[in-house]
């Protein structure tokens, strides 16, 4: 598994006007509605339902906020730079300007779980995640994101 199979380059975007942790989940959904073909109310729903059972930001600024989706065919992924950072309540209270937020079918299982490790393993790295930072065009941030190591998740 590695990210060019689960980040397409149309999922990647910057984002300059959100203001809160609603706000960048909505965002989110925005941009994961056309991508996986569900609604955008259905993926804001999920996405804040796994919030609330503890937050995904897991600090240096990242965030990795997941969800199980009906009707998805396969795990899919969506990148976000944010301009401004917000308060994710991220673990170590740093608020959050990387946003790799993943959707699996319902019934994926492992598969699922590989890829939130993968996706958590290489935000992990913080060259990539400069590089990230320094970039402002977003085939560069997918090259960047696509580019790294495949990681063997157990």
């Amino acid at each position: 598994m590695n990210l060019a199979s689960l980040l397409h380059p149309q999922a990647v975007r910057i984002i300059s006007d959100v203001s809160s942790k609603k706000r960048l989940i909505q965002a989110v959904a925005d941009l994961a509605s056309p991508l996986t073909g569900l609604p955008m109310t259905d993926i804001s729903s999920a996405l804040l339902e796994r919030e609330n059972l503890g937050p995904t930001g897991f600090g240096k600024g990242v965030a990795l906020p997941h969800a199980r989706l009906p009707g998805l065919a396969g795990v899919q992924g969506a990148f976000l730079k944010l301009e401004r950072p917000v308060d994710f309540d991220a673990v170590d209270r740093q608020p959050v300007d990387l946003v790799f937020a993943l959707f699996a079918p319902e019934d994926a299982g492992t598969e699922h779980l590989k890829a939130l490790a993968l996706v958590s393993r290489t935000l992990r790295d913080p060259i990539l995640c400069e590089k990230l930072r320094a970039n402002s065009d977003v085939s560069t941030i997918h090259a960047v994101l696509t580019e790294a190591r495949t990681i063997e998740a157990a």
